[in-house]
């Protein structure tokens, strides 16, 4: 055999042993995760290795709406409900709730078609928010003089049917207020009258009852100043309630009232509302801070 091929035949054997002698770079402990075998520590009963599998899972799904009604009032009282992300599947956990109330010649379902559900979604799925629950109760029976009012039936029924039925942080602190139009002015009759349900109140274009101007300043006055409320106020600069709305939040600066108005382009209109609902469900939550463990996570 030549010389040369007998050198090179040599060669590669000595390479041949020296990698068959050496570590192979593949099954390197750092990029491969192995199972610890039964001389390792035992892994806390309290502990999973997939503690979360269910929450991210539903995380890449939609809330969902849905519709019920309380027969023991007259008339009975319907609602719809907005649900967030993981609510049937995190059974642990209790949420913030947000009742949202519809204008006068509307029904429930107003801010469903303003787009609150799929901006609730947005917020949520994305973890700008904690997860909460949106009640849109039903005032299209406005003009009946007969059976109770709707106020009644809110405070005195359906709040209390809400926190039996879903699971809700029932305090105040995580129950917020908040309407549009004849909604709006539901809402500072309700939310200065019964301030021990409401930690919270959005005023959007109020139309305040006439009614209720003379004792508005007294509800007010009746509230602890440690109780005070988150309050919002917006309006339109061509609404025709922004003069009352005005008389009002002179109120509560003479009052010294903690409060946000904002005095935005447009008229008393759902082209109006449906451009700031992102602006009044950010401003909501941010009133929701996790107090304990119960309180969702973003």
């Amino acid at each position: 055999m030549p010389r040369q091929a007998k050198l090179i035949i040599l060669i590669s054997t000595l390479l041949f042993g020296l990698f068959a002698c050496s570590p192979s770079p593949q099954p390197i402990a750092t990029s491969t995760f192995v199972p610890p075998t039964s001389t390792s520590t035992p892994i806390p009963p309290t502990i999973t290795l997939t503690p979360t599998v269910t929450p991210l899972a539903c995380l890449t799904q939609l809330g969902r709406v849905g519709s019920g009604s309380l027969d023991t009032t007259h008339p009975p009282q319907q609602y719809l409900i907005y649900l967030p992300p993981c609510y049937d599947q995190r059974t642990d956990l209790r949420y913030p709730v947000l009742y949202l109330l519809h204008g006068q010649t509307y029904i429930d379902d107003q801010w469903v078609r303003l787009g609150v559900p799929e901006i609730a979604d947005k917020l949520i799925l994305s973890g700008q928010a904690i997860p909460f629950i949106i009640v849109f109760p039903d005032d299209r029976y406005w003009n009946l003089v007969a059976g109770p009012g709707f106020g009644d039936r809110l405070i005195n029924y359906l709040i209390p049917y809400i926190d039996q039925t879903y699971r809700t942080l029932a305090d105040r602190q995580h129950r917020a207020l908040g309407g549009l139009s004849r909604g709006g002015g539901w809402t500072v009759e309700l939310g200065f009258k019964d301030w021990q349900l409401f930690g919270e109140l959005g005023l959007h274009s109020p139309a305040i009852f006439t009614e209720d101007a003379p004792y508005v300043a007294n509800w007010i006055a009746a509230i602890p100043p440690a109780s005070w409320p988150r309050l919002w106020i917006d309006i339109g600069d061509h609404d025709s309630e922004l003069g009352p709305t005005r008389q009002f939040e002179n109120i509560l600066a003479g009052m010294e009232f903690p409060h946000e108005f904002h005095l935005f382009s447009g008229d008393h209109t759902e082209n109006y509302w449906s451009q700031h609902v992102e602006e009044y469900l950010r401003w909501y939550v941010q009133g929701w801070l996790p107090q304990d463990k119960n309180t969702p996570q973003p």
